[in-house]
């Protein structure tokens, strides 16, 4: 009988063991994904900082530009391929077209319809915020360029937050990164 108890009580301890060494495993994983993940943002604001010095046209004037292609329901400035571009979403009825706005003269370069995948559902996420919007895309970017000088907004995206529309514009100087809410409405 104490042999068999014996047994439960080491089996017990390894059991415990297991688990917590499990649970230090699957701590120090996601751990230092997240920390992968700020390096590799943080490595992605910078390159994007120093890419933005070479833009001379604004978020909102791309959004400006981009209007004649349908309505502006989202804009940012990316790196594509390791080179700037600016990147804006329209939409016309119910076609969506991601509009790209030569950054350095102000001129539609390109239009592609959104047809499918992760971009068409952004846009349609996006439209349904736009219809509840009683601004312009354009406008709450310049308010909140206004509100905060010496930065450059580089992404706008609108969102419904309850029935609510808002904007969120990421806003940056030198290669620090802020993030504001505008409301739409």
């Amino acid at each position: 009988m104490q042999y068999q108890e014996v047994n439960l009580m080491v089996s017990c301890g390894m059991r415990k063991s297991l688990v917590f060494g499990l649970a230090v495993m699957v701590v120090w994983l996601f751990g230092g994904q997240t920390v992968y993940a700020q390096q590799a943002d943080g490595k992605a604001h910078a390159e994007l900082a120093k890419a933005l010095t070479g833009a001379k046209v604004s978020l909102a004037k791309g959004l400006t530009v981009s209007a004649r292609e349908g309505t502006p329901i989202a804009g940012k400035f990316e790196l594509e391929e390791g080179k700037l571009q600016l990147s804006v979403y329209t939409m016309k009825g119910d076609a969506f077209s991601e509009v790209i706005v030569d950054h350095t003269i102000g001129k539609v370069a390109k239009v592609e319809a959104i047809t499918g995948g992760e971009d068409f559902t952004a846009a349609t996420a996006q439209r349904a915020a736009m219809t509840k919007a009683k601004k312009s895309l354009q406008t709450v970017v310049d308010a909140a360029v206004k509100a905060h000088p010496g930065m450059r907004a580089v992404s706008v995206f609108p969102a419904l937050k309850g029935d609510h529309a808002a904007a969120e514009i990421t806003l940056a100087k030198g290669g620090v990164f802020t993030t504001v809410s505008e409301s739409l409405e």
